[in-house]
């Protein structure tokens, strides 16, 4: 009996110290997340301030970052167009290997890409494009990585076989760089976006990415399905001789002139391919103007799919692709991860749709596209300013960014998965007693 009461302080001091190792080695984690931060920050010039501190915490407090549930580790790094200058240093973002999400976008960072912090095997999703990085892409990619944008750098080499390890993949983006070689013979069965476009690639293009469109090879010199077969040339077969060209094929012919009428049907005939074009051209300019197809409802729901053609495209201007958000905000997703999230239409009114959206780290917001609202930019901005002030009030929902262009009006809201007023007013709600009238 005594010797059952004198093992029970041991596994109770036991039990009391893998906890408080659990708790330091959680600590420290989320330390050295901080520190590696700070380091970045110091080294790394950037136009705006981040407000970035030793003192203040980094899941709660710092701009563009998210955290894990449990606030344990930095899930998630969002500082697109913040002016960042320069190379990413060693032992910065590298250190990070609890970091998902990755987006450094439409900044001026150069040099090399981090190899230390490509290789983080926790990366899901990485944003580069629109900056100046130079050298190869780096072979050990992370082998559960979903989406891959670095378009719109200076990228030179080769694209590294080991894509088709990345059996996770779903979207691949190296346009508008200045890779060379041939495409690897990748057979990503998840892969759903690929654009190789303008680069200096050669050869022709693996039948395993026959399925995708043109414009995902223009502007590099290879050739096969989808674009122009290749030519087969056989070297055993001599070409013909002018001495043994047919008649209507003979040098002596060829100033004969056109008559009358292959005149007039070649006039006639580009008259009409120059109406088609035009027709065409008017009819893609229509097209395009339905907000890139993110926010519009399907029949079965109102659930959207994520859109195809400009899914993560980062190809519009900075300005043009920026929400503006309030003082004290601590989201930083950007318009092009409200495009790439899933959205569902929650009511439609007189001002327009709004829509709940989910981002893809996990956050919930409530977008409201505002539809037939004429407003110059200086006049819209005000008014949202007027609107801002009025979040601090207990009984509202803060509005926390909105969108500004000429043909797009975005509100982006927190959301409240608690209900609405009109659902509690006219819905089967059953209704606690406290909040009834009471005499």
């Amino acid at each position: 009996m005594k010797t059952d009461e004198m093992k029970l302080p041991s596994y109770f001091a036991t039990f009391a110290f893998r906890f408080l190792c659990f708790l330091s080695v959680n600590v420290a984690d989320l330390d050295s997340d901080k520190q590696a931060l700070l380091r970045f920050s110091a080294r790394v010039p950037h136009g705006r301030k981040l407000n970035w501190s030793s003192a203040t915490p980094v899941c709660t407090s710092w701009v563009g970052i998210n955290c894990t549930k449990d606030q344990s580790r930095v899930m998630a790094l969002h500082l697109p167009g913040v002016g960042l200058h320069g190379p990413i240093p060693a032992n910065t973002l590298g250190k990070l290997d609890a970091l998902m999400i990755l987006s450094l976008r439409l900044n001026s960072l150069s040099g090399n890409l981090p190899t230390d912090l490509l290789s983080l095997p926790s990366l899901r999703y990485v944003y580069l494009q629109h900056n100046n990085f130079s050298g190869h892409i780096p072979p050990s990619l992370p082998p559960r990585l979903n989406f891959l944008d670095l378009s719109f750098n200076s990228l030179t080499g080769t694209i590294p076989a080991t894509v088709q390890n990345l059996t996770n993949l779903t979207g691949l983006e190296l346009q508008n760089n200045s890779l060379t070689g041939q495409i690897p013979n990748f057979n990503l069965p998840r892969l759903k976006l690929l654009n190789l476009s303008y680069n200096n690639l050669n050869g022709s293009i693996p039948s395993s990415l026959h399925n995708f469109p043109a414009s995902s090879f223009v502007g590099n010199h290879i050739c096969g399905p989808p674009l122009n077969q290749c030519l087969t040339i056989n070297p055993s077969s001599p070409s013909p001789s002018p001495t043994h060209l047919p008649p209507s094929a003979k040098p002596g012919n060829s100033h004969r002139k056109l008559s009358t009428g292959a005149i007039i049907a070649i006039s006639v005939g580009g008259s009409a391919l120059v109406l088609f074009l035009f027709l065409f051209l008017v009819l893609r300019c229509l097209t395009r103007k339905n907000f890139q197809g993110s926010f519009t409802s399907k029949a079965n729901g109102g659930r959207t799919e994520k859109p195809k053609e400009d899914f993560g495209s980062g190809v519009q201007e900075a300005e043009k692709n920026k929400l503006v958000f309030f003082e004290g905000c601590s989201y930083n997703f950007d318009l092009e991860d409200l495009l790439r999230a899933s959205a569902e239409v929650l009511g439609k009114g007189s001002y327009g749709t709004t829509y709940k959206a989910i981002l893809e780290e996990g956050t919930t917001m409530v977008v409201k596209r505002l539809k037939e609202v004429v407003a110059v930019k200086r006049e819209f901005e005000l008014q949202m300013e007027n609107v801002g002030r009025l979040g601090h009030h207990p009984n509202l929902v803060p509005l926390r960014a909105y969108y500004y262009s000429k043909d797009e009006k975005l509100l982006v809201y927190d959301y409240i998965p608690a209900g609405s007023f009109s659902s509690l007013l006219h819905g089967k709600v059953v209704v606690p007693y406290q909040t009834g009238i009471q005499g």
